[in-house]
């Protein structure tokens, strides 16, 4: 996957910026997401469990 990536940025010229940057956005995006669920409070997740149960 990395060596992908790697090729793929090195035939990038000046004006393709834009999918590199994406992509980083994506990868940041991704990461916050699993770094959330993972000091997430198991109260929390009790909660949230139950939302879609509570009407």
């Amino acid at each position: 996957m990395y060596s992908f990536i790697k090729k793929y940025t090195e035939t990038m010229q000046d004006q393709n910026v834009y999918p590199l940057f994406s992509l980083l956005v994506f990868v940041a995006f991704f990461i916050g997401v699993l770094w959330y669920v993972k000091v997430l409070d198991n109260k929390q997740v009790e909660k949230i469990k139950n939302l879609p149960l509570e009407q």
